[in-house]
């Protein structure tokens, strides 16, 4: 049998709780706006490991999920620029890719190995009060 939860709603708070058990526990509701991918995530895990605290009141105060868009979104602008400054200072281009394609593949990989440590350094792996 499934049990009914009774919701109340707090006017002194603006809250909404939940009578869970004997307990009235918030129902607390994030919403997520914008979409986290992988540097986003690799910034949780860093300041979940490195600064729980911030990671924390940031996670309270339902401003997690903006924090981690705004840097997913640096990471990729960023991520691009670096790619297409490189390929174009080591000569790296179409025609190269036509003529030895796994020279291409080698110095293409290389490159986007080095700007994903820039991009780790400069923006996932740093502590700013954003």
């Amino acid at each position: 049998m499934k049990e009914m939860k009774e919701k109340i709603y707090e006017a002194r708070t603006g809250m909404e709780y939940i009578l869970i058990g004997d307990y009235y526990l918030p129902a607390l509701k994030v919403p997520r706006t914008r979409p986290v991918g992988r540097w986003g995530m690799l910034h949780k895990a860093y300041l979940k490991l490195r600064k729980p605290a911030y990671y924390q009141s940031l996670l309270l105060n339902g401003k997690l999920d903006a924090v981690l868009a705004d840097v997913e979104e640096q990471a990729a602008e960023r991520y691009e620029v670096l790619i297409e400054q490189m390929s174009q200072r080591e000569s790296i281009s179409e025609k190269l890719k036509e003529e030895n394609q796994m020279e291409w593949v080698r110095r293409m990989r290389n490159l986007e190995n080095r700007a994903e440590e820039i991009i780790k350094a400069e923006l996932i792996y740093t502590f700013e009060r954003r």
